[in-house]
């Protein structure tokens, strides 16, 4: 075994490494990026090294300066991660010219799968299932879409090296064709370096079901069974489940061979991942297609690891020093069921545009051996424009899905973030949407669940002006001790903060606002309380900070005879006070109005034709001086590797754009000169 490894990677991966290493008596170096100097998986090594800008070309995806680390270091392997060089043949090749343990599959193995195109040859000739579709070299857009017209709509275009949902188009009709593709080729070449795209057919309601192999160098190959991926927005998941609903005996038996021909197909060794598209009659006749081979640890690896007991970068530890696997095929079974959900800073009612911003409050729900949360960020850090948003994997387990389920409900409903956007609310409703609950699963569940999944936006509930008012008076009580202690005569009554007047009941008023809506709740002070009133409803409040157990930290609030418990966060900035009230699972963003505080509400850009986080400009959709309407796509903004529309407000005219084709642009920046219809 080896006694030191250096992490090619950062994040939540970074740490998920680091903790079997020490577990197991390994010690760790990071390599970070000049923007990751503090970041949690550089405080977790036991050593780090810079290995240059923020920016991963310059530093995580040179293979030079990883491998110098690893010299200077003394580490005898490398473990890739997922993403950057983990599926990077040449990187590979360089590990073992310098005689240092790449943790992962051959070169020889990373290249044959690693072209979607050439992979699919090596399956249909190993018997594997493939989807039909177009995977030559000619790349001629006409021939493109030749091929695309003959195979019938609809057909998806994807990155031949791609990965990770990225440089992937739908596309319904012909006379979209070449715009999806030249969109398509602009997104695999900045991702992957190579534009070079293949042409499948589209199977509607498809299930992507994806096996965990593992190999050693002695010719063992096991699968660790199935999980289902199949909800994903942008043809990325976001909840992964194992074992898949429906999966029955026999059609595992059959993937599984299937997964491990595919992996003896190339020689492999170590942790890989071989995906399948299941079609919509795969109830009734279990039919599955080859889709692509994951050379590395999948980002989804923990539910895998959930039902089966195993540790699976301990297994790539072992299988890389040269051991053989720790355990047969019929010596590995499925326990209970795991879910997990990718906590992402984005929002999902824009698309999933990603969030960027400090974690001003982080507080994920307490683990436990039911609650695992995999992360590489904690409260203060920064989520940058620079690497995948990602914040935390959520994974639970049970006894069975329904238990899995109401497990992962209370979870998400116990996780607290502030400062970016996030999809904890988006998933919550996911996981109790009637599609996902009754497992009527495909990849495009979230779009034909639209209506349950993006609910029209509705005011707070009246609970939440008094939690917060609560939460307020508390805090204001709080500092008026506190400064009393601080002075001179703590016990003077001009110190106190209770409300009292001689002769005369004391009474305010707390002033909020949630979008256009104001909110006034009338504060009466009693001996035990207050009295809170909101639009004729008149409630007695009272209110601690719980000091221990499972809600420590948080209020107990309690309103005439209902005793809730929640969460109020208060983030003062701009100009604006905001009070985020986490209430009954749910979690809620209001306005303070303060007279004492000048408040411009809606003080956020975004919204309109702006850039809603640092970018460059890749395409002008529109003319200037041309009318259009709203909703009209007017130009394409890419930010993290990932391409963004930027569409009309309104209907009105294009007087200008503020930048051209090719211009970095910063958050904020002001894209188009717009001019809306009165």
């Amino acid at each position: 075994m080896f006694t030191k490894i250096l992490i090619a990677n950062r994040g939540e991966i970074a740490c998920r490494v680091i903790k079997t290493a020490r577990r197991m008596g390994v010690r760790t170096v990071a390599v970070y990026s000049e923007a990751d100097a503090n970041a949690r998986h550089v405080r977790l090594a036991d050593e780090a090294v810079c290995i240059g800008p923020a920016a991963a070309r310059e530093s995580y995806l040179v293979g030079e300066r990883i491998l110098a680390a690893a010299r200077r270091t003394g580490a005898q392997a490398i473990h890739p991660g997922y993403g950057f060089l983990s599926e990077n043949d040449v990187f590979a090749d360089a590990c073992a010219a310098a005689g240092i343990v790449f943790i992962g599959p051959p070169a020889a193995a990373i290249r044959a799968m690693g072209s979607k195109s050439a992979a699919k040859a090596i399956m249909s000739a190993a018997g594997v299932p493939v989807t039909p579709g177009y995977h030559g070299d000619d790349q001629e857009a006409e021939l493109l879409r030749g091929k695309a017209d003959a195979i019938g709509y609809p057909v998806l275009i994807k990155a031949a090296a791609g990965g990770g949902g990225k440089g992937m188009r739908l596309v319904e009709r012909g006379e979209d064709f070449a715009a999806a593709l030249a969109s398509c080729q602009r997104e695999a070449l900045s991702s992957f370096g190579d534009d070079k795209v293949l042409i499948e057919k589209y199977l509607s309601r498809s299930r992507h079901i994806e096996f965990q192999i593992f190999a050693d160098t002695r010719g063992n190959c096991v699968h660790l069974f199935e999980r289902d991926c199949s909800v994903q927005r942008r043809h990325q998941k976001v909840l992964e489940e194992a074992p898949a609903p429906g999966m029955t005996s026999a059609r595992r038996t059959a993937m599984g061979k299937a997964a491990v021909d595919a992996a003896r197909a190339v020689g492999y060794v170590g942790a890989g991942t071989v995906e399948f598209i299941a079609s919509d009659t795969f109830v009734a006749d279990g039919s599955f297609y080859f889709m692509e081979m994951n050379t590395r640890l999948q980002v989804e690896h923990p539910v895998t690891e959930m039902i089966s007991g195993q540790d699976l970068v301990e297994w790539q530890l072992r299988v890389a020093s040269g051991e053989a696997l720790p355990l047969r095929q019929e010596q590995l079974e499925i326990r209970g069921h795991a879910l997990e959900a990718r906590i992402y800073a984005e929002n999902p009612e824009q698309d999933f545009l990603p969030s960027t911003g400090r974690l001003v409050h982080l507080s994920p729900p307490a683990e436990s051996l039911n609650v695992r949360v995999d992360t590489g960020i904690e409260q203060g850090d920064e989520i940058t424009p620079f690497y995948d948003p990602m914040i935390a994997k959520l994974v639970v387990w049970d006894v069975d899905r329904d238990a899995a389920l109401a497990r992962m409900w209370q979870a998400l409903a116990d996780y607290r973030i502030v400062g970016v956007s996030t999809n904890v609310a988006f998933l919550s409703r996911l996981v109790v949407c009637p599609a996902f609950a009754d497992a009527d699963l495909d990849t495009g569940l979230i779009e034909r669940s639209r209506e349950f999944l993006f609910p029209a936006h509705s005011e707070p509930p009246r609970n939440v002006f008094f939690v917060a008012a609560v939460a307020g008076l508390l805090r204001e009580q709080a500092a008026a001790l506190s400064r009393a202690s601080h002075s001179g005569d703590p016990w003077s009554p001009w110190s106190s903060h209770d409300g009292w007047r001689l002769n005369i009941q004391s009474r305010r008023t707390l002033t909020y606002r949630s979008g256009e809506a104001v909110f006034e709740v009338a504060v009466d002070y009693e001996v035990d309380g207050w009295r809170l009133t909101l639009a004729g409803e008149s409630v007695l409040a009272r209110g601690r900070v719980l000091e221990s157990g499972r809600f420590a930290g948080q209020l107990a609030v309690e309103l005439d005879d209902r005793r809730l418990v929640a969460s109020v966060v208060a983030v003062n900035e701009k100009q604006e006070q905001k009070r985020y009230v986490f209430l009954h699972g749910s979690n809620y963003l209001i306005l303070r109005d303060d007279p004492l505080h000048l408040v411009e509400a809606g003080g956020t850009h975004g919204g309109g034709l702006t850039a809603p986080m640092p970018g460059k400009v890749v395409a002008l959709l529109a003319a200037v001086g041309q009318q259009v309407e709203k909703g009209a796509p007017l130009l394409i903004l890419e930010a993290m590797k990932m391409e963004h529309t930027i569409t009309a407000p309104k209907n009105g005219i294009v007087k200008a754009f503020c930048y051209a084709a090719g211009d970095q642009v910063a958050d904020g920046a002001e894209l188009v000169d717009f001019a809306a219809e009165k």
